[in-house]
């Protein structure tokens, strides 16, 4: 289960990178994409909790809580592109450097 998430997330990261490349370069964004990479970030994030309620693990419970700030920063930032009020870019930039983080977390619980 820990590396199905980890799996998804990295999925995910693909559909992100897709996302921010167009908020970068201050195109429109695929709103499919976009919710697609929600999706499966929250499938990542799901299969993690069943893996850590099972095999509880203080990393996993980091990975979760910064997923979970992660996951409401990417939220914000969902909500403004649906207002076509895209950014703001700090918060792009925190978003990505939390989920890195946290995937990390797992890969490390992973891999150890």
């Amino acid at each position: 289960m820990l590396l199905l998430s980890i799996g998804l997330f990295v999925f995910a990261a693909v559909l992100g990178l897709i996302v921010a490349i167009s908020l970068l370069k201050k195109k429109e964004t695929s709103k499919p994409v976009a919710l697609a990479h929600g999706a499966v970030g929250a499938a990542g994030l799901i299969a993690l909790i069943l893996h850590a309620a099972k095999n509880p693990d203080r990393l996993l419970t980091i990975a979760i809580v910064l997923l979970v700030v992660a996951a409401l920063g990417g939220a914000w930032l969902l909500a403004n592109d649906l207002r076509r009020k895209p950014g703001p870019l700090f918060l792009l930039v925190v978003h990505v450097v939390v989920a890195l983080a946290a995937v990390g977390t797992v890969a490390v619980v992973a891999f150890r």
